[in-house]
């Protein structure tokens, strides 16, 4: 309902409008997941509390331990097939997810500012506001050159409306442009219709990779974009903390279901629903703190890896603690 207005004022066609959601399934079994494999454990687990079945195996011997390992082995083993799959197959549906939109929608496609900015020479810096991926075009280019003595210092600047990349030559051509030549006493400016560079470094792939939504880059990807931004001087941190957010969030589920099992483990008033109803809170408290913490990375307050681990760090250290209170 949410994208209803945009299908019709975009005229999306039906078939399209099928590829998108069934590309948003994988992202919406990544959110669900953690709750998924909490209300399976807690169905298993408070059955058998309500039913007695708990205590039948106390009084056998068998420890609260020794009952709960094959819960906790088995979000464990999920906790990592989701590592791959929150890392590697969700963006790879977000990818199509991402061109359906600005396609057929018209969504995400940055008009104003620079969208895409980085180093492609030790003294030049290219700035494109947004890459047409469809007709294969930069739009919105500047290229500043600074002395190669003096890096403080700009000695010419290309701002051209088009570019498009000539794959015969392999150089780009400029269009409706000026280029500015900067001396010491004076500026030249030169007006052109048309313009050939083959000093630039960098072909329309890294373009198209550097305009990338981090939710489009498997894990792999999203690690090397953030070395690549360091080393131009940018600030990596937020896509270290999405890097690290991933991990964590594979980890969720054997988090929650550690900390909800030792609630369902004691009978309590009020029976199944309303543990169900207590753990589900606890869960969606913990995914508002994961959440909470990562504003807080973003603003420099914590460190990536700290900021991604630290719901799942706190939680994790309660589960422990009310495990050794419910077996005493």
């Amino acid at each position: 309902m949410e994208n209803l207005d945009d299908f019709i004022d975009q005229s999306v066609p039906f078939h399209i409008v099928v590829q998108y959601y069934f590309v948003f399934i994988p992202e919406i079994i990544r959110l669900m997941l953690p709750v998924s494999v909490l209300l399976a454990a807690l169905f298993t687990a408070g059955r058998m509390s309500n039913l007695s079945e708990l205590t039948a195996i106390k009084s056998s011997g068998i420890s609260l331990y020794r009952y709960v390992l094959p819960f906790l082995v088995t979000s464990f083993l999920i906790s990592i097939l989701a590592i791959y799959f929150g890392g590697y197959v969700v963006p790879l549906a977000n990818k199509h997810k991402v061109y359906i939109e600005r396609t057929y929608m018209k969504k995400g496609i940055v008009r104003t500012g620079s969208n895409i900015y980085f180093q492609d020479s030790p003294t030049r810096i290219v700035a494109i506001d947004y890459y047409d991926v469809i007709n294969d075009r930069a739009n919105g280019v500047s290229i500043v050159e600074f002395s190669k003595s003096d890096l403080t210092k700009m000695i010419s600047r290309i701002d051209a409306r088009k570019m498009t990349f000539d794959t015969t030559k392999t150089v780009w051509i400029l269009q409706s442009g000026v280029k500015r030549n900067f001396y010491s006493n004076f500026e030249n400016v030169v007006k052109f219709d048309t313009m050939i560079v083959d000093s630039l470094n960098f072909v329309p792939q890294e373009v198209i990779k550097k305009q990338r939504k981090p939710e489009e880059m498997t894990l792999s990807e999203l690690r090397s974009y953030a070395v690549d931004l360091q080393k131009t001087g940018s600030d990596p941190t937020r896509i270290y903390i999405e890097y690290h957010s991933r991990i964590a969030f594979a980890f969720a589920s054997f988090v929650v279901v550690l900390f909800g099992l030792t609630i369902s483990a004691s009978k309590r008033s009020g029976g199944l629903a309303v543990q169900f109803g207590i753990n589900i809170l606890l869960t969606f408290l913990y995914l508002v703190f994961m959440k909470i913490s990562q504003a807080f990375g973003k603003n420099g307050v914590f460190d990536p890896l700290i900021t991604a681990w630290l719901a799942n760090f706190i939680f994790l250290i309660g589960g422990i603690i009310n495990l050794i209170r419910v077996r005493k």
